[in-house]
This record gives structure tokens, sequence and C-alpha cells, in this order.
């Protein structure tokens, strides 16, 4: 189900699906630990001896935020029920507080006394073994807590502060469901305390007039101890629950407009989902630089394992996105991340004489994360990774250094990373071909030599000889230009097919033999954005043709898939289906017209792909990974950071085309 509502602030995460209800809740970093571990956080109502939690079933959901912020606005009218819910749910962005703010309106006309339920199903480090749920007097509330993880719980109406109503109970457990059956009668037991599997229930009482409208607040304080979370609470007790709502709600505003670019030339949707998307970014990145993939727990099903991780690649694009829009700071977290952290973890250096590269992806702490690529090769020794990862972070600080031109800054990258990733990507080449020696493809599917590779591996080594020889560092630079020299030959000679007219997939090994793999693959496409040719070379031109009129969905939703036969999580297997459209495939697609165009005309082409985008995300501005042939419905993850990224990237390059073009509408 998709991860609709995702709120935060680098330290806290938490994510509410498609039924509105809280399933991932992260700290003390975005990505881990998920103390919701997907189990749902249910909200309930009373009425008249009618009891009703609040999903899609019995409700009608509009579910989205205030404009501009990072603050829910979520409407819940009941299908017979006399009431309509309105709530605003955000995570302060200074501290570790959850607040909710429920408006309750009365549609009938007589006196209503509904009563509210806040479910909480915690598994505290990501685990329901020894967590302890309990009442606390002195504060009113309830506590959850294991170990270093405490979780306060209280509420207020208008005219009362604390918890009143409540239960703690067993979940998941010979048995038993959970506490959150002790709702559904309208009273709760008043347990003060449970140990082992638990969960609990805060209810509220509300007396409304006949159509009245009344507003109770429900709040989570989060931190390592109980001093902590008290602290926390008595904040919110003296500020109020709905200033934090309201200083919140200003506070993004005044973020999102803080890196606005001129958005010359876009409809208002995709203006609309750049501002989205840049918020959305922010909630999937924690504060020490990790750009986490996505933090959806239902993707478990598959493996026992998430996307929670940081893969260099997309966290490359992301901060490229970011930089371009006016964030910097948060790009620069990144490079440090990568510079300071994730090198430091490598196997590489303890293990082999190749120092250079990043592993396959990480944990938000640096620390290497799992990983499905051998290191043994029938009886050779491999190494599991993907080269693109290397290269493009790479890239994205020679990009950072463009548009902030702080030298300073990036002198701490140079040496520790820079020199050590371009010796690796200079060094990690066949003798016979002149092209990189295999690694793993982006998608994670096949070791080879691959053409999207080899492009961001020339890119990457032309951005590592600019930051040399912005060193000084003369003899490197000439080195690495050579380099990505002779790799754009070595990439014509052997992933170019004359008879295809275009440039092939890349080349895998058969018993260690070349077997060229000539499959039409959207990452292709990579060629212009990353590896720098010249969209209008007709090599290029006609591999784009041949990426829009083999991998286009021509049915149902449209889009672009990854490539021709895409299995991954596929929905519809017929042969003019090639695939799931994915968001980014299509957007890539958008970059390469925008790239292409030379005239007003032309660059407008890109726009119905644009849309396609805009067009396919929720509500709430959240873009999946990929989407339904037919139905458009969200597969896999979501929100993907990768998506939002290239999302703010695409429309960022569209709209400097508008100004390069000028006036005339032609280039000059």
């Amino acid at each position: 189900m998709p991860r609709d509502l995702p709120i935060g602030n680098g330290t806290l995460l938490a994510a509410f699906d498609f039924d509105y209800q809280l399933r991932d809740f992260h700290y003390p970093r975005v990505g881990k630990e998920n103390h919701a571990h997907g189990a749902p956080w249910r909200c309930g109502v009373w009425l008249d001896g009618e009891f009703s939690w609040i999903t899609r079933q019995n409700w009608i959901l509009h579910l989205d935020y205030l404009s501009d912020t990072l603050v829910t606005e979520v409407s819940a009218a009941h299908r017979s029920l006399p009431l309509r819910l309105i709530f605003n749910d955000t995570i302060d962005y200074e501290r570790n507080i959850l607040v909710r703010r429920v408006r309750v309106q009365n549609l009938a006309s007589r006196p209503l006394a509904p009563r509210l339920f806040f479910h909480a199903d915690l598994s505290v480090m990501e685990n329901a073994i020894g967590d302890t749920v309990f009442f606390d007097p002195k504060n009113a509330c309830l506590i959850h807590y294991k170990g270093p993880r405490y979780f306060l719980m209280s509420c207020a109406t208008e005219t009362t502060l604390g918890v009143t109503h409540f239960a703690t109970g067993t979940k998941h457990h010979r048995g038993l469901e959970g506490t959150w059956r002790d709702a559904e009668d309208g009273q709760l037991s008043g347990n003060p305390i449970s140990q082992g599997s638990v969960d609990s229930v805060i209810g509220i009482h509300l007396a409304l007039a006949a159509g009245a409208e009344t507003a109770c607040h429900y709040w989570v304080a989060v931190g390592e101890n109980y001093r902590e979370v008290e602290e926390l609470h008595q904040l919110v007790t003296q500020v109020g629950a709905e200033r934090l709502v309201r200083r919140n709600s200003d506070y993004w505003g005044h973020w999102v407009c803080a890196g606005e670019r001129p958005l010359d030339g876009l409809p208002p949707l995709l203006a609309k989902c750049y501002r989205r998307s840049l918020l959305i970014l922010r909630t999937q990145i924690d504060r020490g630089g990790a750009v986490i993939a996505a933090n959806d727990t239902d993707i478990r099903q598959f493996n026992q394992d998430t996307y929670s991780y940081m893969w260099p690649r997309d966290g490359a694009v992301v901060s490229q996105a970011l930089d371009r829009a006016g964030y910097g700071s948060i790009s620069r977290r990144f490079l440090e991340f990568c510079t300071q952290k994730a090198v430091n973890y490598n196997y590489s250096a303890s293990i082999l004489a190749e120092t250079g590269f990043l592993m396959h992806k990480y944990n938000p702490d640096g620390s290497v994360g799992s990983s499905w690529q051998p290191w043994l090769q029938g009886e050779e020794m491999v190494l599991p990774i993907q080269e693109d990862e290397t290269a493009l972070v790479i890239r994205a600080i020679w990009r950072h250094y463009l548009i902030h031109r702080d030298i300073e800054a990036i002198r701490a990258f140079y040496s520790p990373f820079v020199e050590r990733a371009a010796d690796f990507l200079l060094a990690f080449r066949d003798d016979n071909t002149g092209l990189p020696l295999p690694s793993y493809d982006l998608w994670e599917e096949r070791r080879g030599v691959f053409t999207y590779t080899t492009a961001t591996v020339i890119g990457g080594l032309r951005a590592a000889s600019s930051l040399a020889a912005l060193f000084m560092e003369e003899e490197r630079a000439a080195a690495y230009l050579a380099g990505a020299a002779e790799i754009q030959a070595a990439l014509e000679e052997h992933l170019y097919s004359p008879r295809e007219g275009r440039f092939i997939r890349g080349i895998l090994f058969n018993g260690g033999e070349p077997v060229r793999d000539t499959s039409v693959d959207a990452s292709l496409l990579g060629l212009v954005i990353f590896g720098g040719y010249d969209p209008l070379d007709e090599r290029v031109a006609q591999t784009a043709r041949a990426v829009e009129q083999r991998l286009w969905v021509k049915t149902g939703s449209g889009g672009v898939a990854r490539y021709e036969g895409d299995n991954y999580q596929r929905a519809v297997s017929r042969a003019d289906v090639p695939g799931n459209p994915w968001v980014i495939c299509t957007l890539w697609l958008a970059q390469y017209r925008i790239a292409a165009a030379n005239n007003r005309v032309a660059l407008e082409q890109a726009l119905p792909l644009l849309m396609w985008a805009a067009e396919r995300a929720l509500p709430s501005g959240v873009l999946p990974e990929q989407v339904h042939p037919e139905s458009g419905e969200f597969i896999s993850v979501s929100p993907l950071t990768w998506s939002h990224g290239v999302l703010v990237g695409a429309l960022l390059d569209y709209v400097e085309k508008v100004q390069a073009l000028g006036a005339t509408g032609v280039r000059p």
C-alpha cells in the first residue's frame, strides 16, 4: 500500500498509508530504526454506540498537505455517522515531536458526544520483544520504552489536558490481536502497564453542540530516555500543540520558498509538483547526509528487506537536483557522507589494493548495507559493485562546485574521495578493450560491461579531471581526461552496433566469453544525461528513438518501461507491454528531448512526458517507483526518492532550456 503522506525532520520520520494509518515511524535516523515496522497505527471514532476505524472502507478520505508545507491536511467523512474530521499532522522541524490536530465537525442538528481513539503499535528497535508501555500519572500520559528508546504519548482538548482514557495490553501473542480491539465498545480498560509484545490506545471524549466544531490534539514525543521525552512533553504543554502546528506550517512554507527558482514556461501542475517534490525529498534525507531510497515497509513481502538504504547513485542524482534547486547545504551533507562515512566502511581498504570504489548501498549511519551481489563468481573473486555509483558521486562533487564556487567546501572531498575514486575508475579497465571491467548494472540484475555504466565513468573521469586542475594537480587532470577519451573511444568501438544503428545495452559473459546484449534499455539515455554525448549525434538520436518506440507502453497508463521483457514485479504479461512503466525512465526520455531541443516547438515535445509523471502522482504529490501498465496504480515502493529527484532535475532542465532559447525560441 502506498505511503501517501511522509512527514519528518531528518531524525524522526512518519509515513501514513493510503488508509491514513501511520505505518512507518523512524528514529533516530531516517531509514533506521522503524519502530512501527509496518504495523498500522489506527485511529477510530465511537458515536452513539457505533464504532468505526478510519479507513477507505467506511470513510471518504482525501489525503493531501497544506499547500507548500510538510503539514498534512486530511479530511475524513463517514458514510453514515454525522461527523466530518479534518486532520493536520506534522513533525516539528527542530524537535522530535509528532503533533496531530483534529478538528471535529458535528453535521447533525442535535448535540453529539463522539469519542476519538488513537492506537499505537510500537515494535521498539524493530522487534516486539521486551517492550513496555505504562501510564505515567505524573504527566498524565502513556510511555512506550525499551533500552534507549522512549515514546511519550499524550493529548489535549479545548478544555482538558492529559490522558484520562487509556488501555495497554498484549498484541500478536497467544491469539490476541491487540489492545485496539478494546476501543471498539467505546470504553478503554485503564490497564496501567503491559510488558512484552504490547500496544496501547488513548481515548479522547468530546462534546459538540448541534452544527458545532471543536479541536483536539494528540502528540508523540520521542527520545533516548524518560527525561528527554518529558522535557519535550512539557514544551508542548507550555507552548501549545496548536502553536507547534502553525510554526511548522510557517517554517516549511519559508523553506520551500527559499530555494525557489523562476519556473517560466511550466504549467501550474508541474510547478506545484516541483515544490512538493522538494518537500518530499527533504523527508527522505537523514540529518547525517544519507539520501534514503524509500521508506515503505510493504516491500518486505519480497525478501524481508526494504529500500531504507542509501544507494550512492540515487543520492548523487538527488544531490545534484537539490544543488540546482538552491539547497546546497543538504547536497553538501550527502557529499560529506560519501567522503567521511561511506568510504571508511568499505571492505576494499583491508581486502583489496583498489580502495576507491563505493559499495552497493549503505545504512543511514554509513555502515555497509545488505547486498545480494556476490564476491565470488565461479572460482574468481569479483567486486560486488555498480561502478556508476562511484562515478556519479565524483560528478556530483564537481557540479556542486560549479553551482556554489566554494573551493574550500569541496577541498575536503578531493583527496579523501575524488583522487582515490578517480584512480580506481582509471585502473578498473580491461587491458584489451579499454572498457571498464565488469560490474553490476544499475538495475542490479546482471553483471557485465554496460553502455550506461561506461557513460557514467566517462562523466566521472571528466569531472575528476576538472577537480584535479582546480587543485593544480596537472598530471592527474591530464591522466583522467585522457582516460575518459580512451573509454569513450572504446565505448564507440565495442558498444555501438552498426547493424542496429544504435548503442546496445552492454556485453555479458558466458563462460568467460563476451556476448553482446543488444536489448533496448531506458538507461541508454544516460549517454546524454551523464556521459555528455551530443543528443543530436545520429547514433544517440537513433538510440533514443529505439527507447521510445520499443519501451513505451502503448496501452493503459502509457510511460516508459525499463527494458524489453522486464519481469520485476511485472503486472501484465503481454507482448505489447515491455514492462511496468517507471517514473524515472519516462523522465529520462523527457530529459533527452529537452537536451535535443533547439527551438521552442521541439522543447514542448518534452511537456507530455513531464505531465505524465505529474499526473501519475497521488493527490499528495507522492510518486512511486513504477505503476501498473493498465490501471496506473502504484507498484513497488512510494515515495521513491529517485523519482522525485529526477522530476526536480527534469523540470529544471526544461526551465533552463526555455531561458537558453530566449525570446526568439531558437538557440543562438
